[in-house]
């Protein structure tokens, strides 16, 4: 039997009985020496507490785990040994160990970074199953690099020579030493938290202690110059180091790498965002969101939720995504970026995490409505079902298609975080507090709430249908209040309990709450029902998107004109996905007919799947569906 298979096996055992990090309040208790201090109105599950039903979202996890699973370790640390002079093999070690390409080639100074990402998705995909595979994958990575690290002295650990952090100090070009770091980081300290591996955070408190001798003596024009390169989120790891560890030298290192170019604009509350490159950014606002929740610094809250409305209300393309070729633009000339390269998928998952830290603050249900349109739209529709390969961008250009990674020859940034996008499906889909439980998302699933004695079962077809059914399982009655997300894109919402319809006071973009004495096997349905609309760029009335309730629709075009390897991306060209042309035919159909009295006759849904034609003729379906096939989104608006 193949290991593709024997993960599968494993996943589904462990289902049916039960980015870089992410750290949220109410989760890892009893690993923070540092909890989190400022008044929230929800906390976290820990991901270990809920497991993914068959879905399309765990068949999506499925591919990745199969291929995560795949890669050798041998592989991901050859980059390593090399740097530190631990590893010998004969003829420069071809006989041993094959390569990785792309962003991971030898000569790449971004090297390094997918071995950081993959600790953190090895360890979200244990907590996420419970499968040994990952943990043996993950404990096995820690032991290689620790190896590394000893050898490297002084707490350094790198795939490349830490000459590379000397050129950053003085100015010099290097492609973002930090932000490889902080990958590893990031790593590391997941393995400790979601996997328990204390080894882990005994090797990044030692790359901790180096960093610190390493940046205190510098000058404050020396910082400066030093980070105008692109660092990641490392500041975000450091302030969960000190969470953790309670060391105040990773509060310090914290602090250190807090951008005054980028940040104290949003101190002022004034969205000066440019042509600045959107994922260095987003980054650096999560760590100011980490800074609040862990010293109560008000400025950094105010600014965090600024920057999360700025890009929501203005920067923001229908399917959640957000930049054209990674950088912001002007909004008012929103319809003139609609490229083949919008979209970076890294920037949708760091506005997730964003997301997240402001969904605990406020429990404000239009976050989760954002959330639920970018997971659907973006991160679902990033994997290939065919070959578990992503994407880098979302295209958004009428008749381009999505161009994915390749197994040997990519290992992008978004190949990255597409490892950790499709390992924690289950981290955001319900929250709780005191008076209750929280259902944001609507995925078949289950969530146990120890302290309640309760687990919440979680059976839908959702999108396909509109209603979602739960139930209860409780050792004993449980009085609590369930509250079910009323989202802001459904009317007329209905709910039984136990086959009684319940009245819903509340409007969309609120919560259903129910409270009573639970009983094992009490049974809640919900009905949503879900309407076509038009959704328009803010400067062009006339090009619009076809949404319905939270899904993206979009036409197919077929492959005319699509070239081998299409829609696969070319590792003998350089970053062809920046420069990728998608041959769109001269002739390719933008134009849709409407009628704007009653924009719902647009489309006719044809069967039971998610399926819709046009009087055009046009097929239409979910974004997150079109693969391997070119595409429209935004259409031109034609009146009837």
């Amino acid at each position: 039997m193949n290991k593709k298979s024997l993960v599968a096996i494993a996943l589904l055992a462990v289902s049916a009985i039960s980015s870089a990090q992410s750290v949220y309040p109410g989760q890892h208790q009893g690993k923070m020496k540092k909890e989190t201090v400022v008044p929230v109105r929800v906390e976290s599950f820990d991901l270990k507490d809920v497991r993914l039903l068959p879905s399309r979202f765990r068949d999506n996890m499925l591919r990745d785990s199969a291929w995560m699973t795949s890669i050798d370790v041998s592989r991901l640390l050859h980059s390593f040994r090399t740097n530190a002079g631990v590893f010998a093999g004969r003829e420069g070690g071809y006989m041993t160990v094959k390569k990785l390409g792309g962003w991971e080639s030898l000569d790449c100074e971004l090297r390094g970074h997918t071995t950081g990402h993959l600790l953190s998705a090895y360890a979200l995909m244990y907590a996420a199953t419970g499968s040994e595979i990952f943990k043996l994958k993950g404990d096995s990575l820690v032991n290689g690099l620790t190896e590394v690290q000893n050898a490297l002295k002084g707490g350094y650990l790198s795939a490349f020579p830490e000459e590379l952090i000397n050129r950053n100090i003085r100015g010099k070009s290097v492609w973002a030493p930090w932000y490889t770091l902080h990958k590893l980081y990031s790593g590391l300290i997941d393995q400790y938290l979601y996997a328990d591996n204390q080894q882990a955070l005994k090797t990044v408190s030692k790359m901790g202690d180096w960093a610190y001798n390493k940046l205190k003596p510098l000058s404050e024009e020396t910082r400066k110059l030093m980070i105008r390169n692109e660092f990641g989120g490392v500041n975000e790891s450091f302030y969960n180091l000190y969470a953790i560890t309670g060391d105040e030298r990773y509060r310090w290192l914290a602090e250190y790498f807090y951008h005054n170019d980028v940040i104290d604009p949003l101190k002022e509350l004034r969205d000066d965002l440019g042509t600045k490159h959107t994922n260095t950014f987003i980054p650096k606002v999560i760590a100011e969101a980490r800074n609040y929740e862990l010293t109560e610094n008000e400025t950094s809250k105010k600014l965090s939720e600024f920057f999360w409305h700025t890009m929501i209300d203005h920067h923001t393309f229908a399917p959640g995504c957000s930049s054209d070729k990674e950088h912001f633009f002007d909004p008012k000339k929103f319809s003139k970026h609609l490229t083949g390269y919008t979209g970076e998928t890294c920037c949708t998952y760091n506005m997730l995490k964003l997301s997240r830290h402001l969904f605990c603050w406020t429990g404000d249900s239009s976050i989760a409505d954002y959330y639920e349109r970018a997971l659907y739209n973006h991160i679902l529709g990033q994997q290939d079902p065919e070959t578990g390969m992503v994407t880098y961008f979302l295209p958004l250009l009428s008749g381009s298609h999505k161009l994915y990674s390749t197994k040997e020859n990519s290992f992008w940034c978004c190949v990255g975080s597409g490892f950790e996008n499709h390992a924690k499906y289950g981290e955001a889909i319900y929250y709780h507090n005191n008076q209750g439980i929280y259902v944001n998302l609507f995925i078949p699933s289950q969530v146990t709430w120890k302290e309640k004695g309760l687990t919440l079962l979680q059976e839908t077809e959702f999108p396909k249908e509109e209603t979602t059914q739960f139930t209860i399982r409780a050792e004993k009655p449980v009085r609590t209040t369930v509250y079910l997300r009323y989202p802001s894109w459904s009317k007329k919402a209905e709910v039984l309990v136990n086959g009684k319809k319940v009245a819903v006071k509340q409007k969309p973009g609120s919560y259903i709450a129910i409270t009573r004495d639970w009983k094992d096997n009490d049974r809640i349905s919900a009905t949503y029902p879900m309407q076509i609309e038009l959704e328009a760029t803010p400067d062009n009335p006339n090009k619009v998107a076809l949404v319905y309730g939270p899904l993206v629709l979009a036409g197919e075009r077929g492959t005319e004109g699509m070239q081998a390897p299409a829609p696969f991306s070319n590792p003998a060209l350089y970053n062809d996905y920046y420069t990728y042309n998608f041959h769109v035919p001269a002739d390719l159909r933008t134009s849709l007919k409407v009628d704007m009295k009653h924009p719902e006759r647009t489309l006719q849904r044809t069967g039971k799947e998610l399926e819709f034609t046009t009087e055009q003729g046009d097929v239409i379906r979910p974004l997150y569906d079109l693969h391997h096939q070119r595409y429209v989104v935004y259409w031109d608006l034609q009146s009837k």
